[in-house]
């Protein structure tokens, strides 16, 4: 069984003006956040069990959801079943256009988890077919390496990622997609960061770490760990080290997460195959049900309240959608 996972994605908090549920966009190169100055939004679900809507099925695994403001699109992964001596699983990067339908955006991408850079202008990937994290533009769809190894060993095979504000990206490193290549991480299972292609170690105790979230304000990482049906969160510092490791909240098989303006934290189970929505202070507050074995979420939409799911069977994935009250931090 391969488990994956998202989000994350950061807009560049800029000078915009938010009235009425309208954002007006800030200065050319950039993009406006949906978030509220003042911070205060009411319940974020119209109700305490809510039920998304399929978009359209047929995809064999989707994963990894992120939405590009500039150009109102999603950009998810579609990844294939395994291949060659290696096992590694094809994948590639789709573009969803509401409503007009989907294309291939970047072929043989590799990727799983995916998020949009600050600045709107590449899109960062947790690649596993070379074991990297990696960065396309999204004017040329030219790639780069982000982070290669850890202490010259190569990692198992990056899962998902999130950015903060100032270019520090997290990331997970179980080993679901690390195939029959050799173990070079000892049997640990860690989540890292990058900042200025430099790699630390954030954690290698976690079983199966998958999703990675930031919160809005950027001081808390929260991270799933599959293979202890737990979430958990960090202290982040301001030179983006992390420290001080509580327990969030339990769950069975957390996946890919997301977060919305009020920090209302949105965790994909995939056993269950149902999205757990939990308040900042870790108390449930209702589910959101999109088929089976969800992988991930991401919000999008021109208001930010477009929750975009990604779940289904292997060989039968679909991409869902439901409208939420409070718009989603900017990814």
């Amino acid at each position: 069984m391969a488990h994956r996972k998202t989000l994350r994605r950061m807009w560049t908090v800029t000078t915009a003006i938010v009235a009425a549920g309208v954002v007006t966009p800030a200065a050319s190169g950039t993009t406006a956040s949906p978030c509220a100055p003042d911070g205060t939004y009411g319940p974020p679900l119209p109700s305490q069990s809510v039920t998304a809507q399929l978009i359209r099925g047929g995809f064999n695994f989707l994963e990894g959801p992120t939405w590009d403001q500039r150009t109102g699109t999603l950009l998810l992964s579609n990844m294939q079943n395994p291949t060659g001596p290696q096992g590694v699983q094809p994948s590639a990067i789709l573009r969803y256009t509401p409503p007009a339908g989907f294309e291939t955006f970047i072929a043989d991408s590799g990727s799983n988890g995916l998020a949009i850079t600050a600045d709107g202008t590449r899109v960062l990937a947790a690649t596993h077919d070379n074991r990297t994290v990696s960065s396309y533009s999204l004017a040329d769809r030219s790639r780069t390496t982000v982070a290669a190894n850890h202490l010259g060993h190569a990692f198992n095979s990056p899962n998902d990622l999130t950015t903060g504000r100032d270019g520090t990206t997290y990331f997970s490193d179980p080993n679901y997609q690390r195939g029959n290549r050799a173990d070079e991480q000892g049997g640990r299972t860690s989540v890292f960061r990058v900042r200025d292609g430099v790699v630390g170690l954030v954690d290698d105790t976690l079983p199966q770490p998958n999703g990675v979230v930031l919160s809005p304000d950027g001081k808390t990482l929260y991270v799933g760990a599959t293979g202890a049906d737990a979430i958990v969160k960090y202290t982040v510092f301001p030179d983006g080290s992390t420290g001080n490791r509580t327990t969030f909240a339990n769950m069975r098989t957390p996946d890919g997460a997301t977060i919305d303006c009020a920090g209302n934290v949105y965790w994909a189970s995939f056993d269950e195959g149902l999205v757990h929505v939990f308040s900042p202070s870790g108390v449930q507050l209702g589910t959101i049900s999109a088929g089976r074995n969800t992988t991930n979420a991401a919000f999008g939409g021109p208001d930010g309240r477009t929750l975009y799911l990604t779940s289904g069977v292997s060989g039968a994935f679909g991409l869902y959608q439901v409208r939420l009250n409070v718009p989603g931090n900017p990814y």
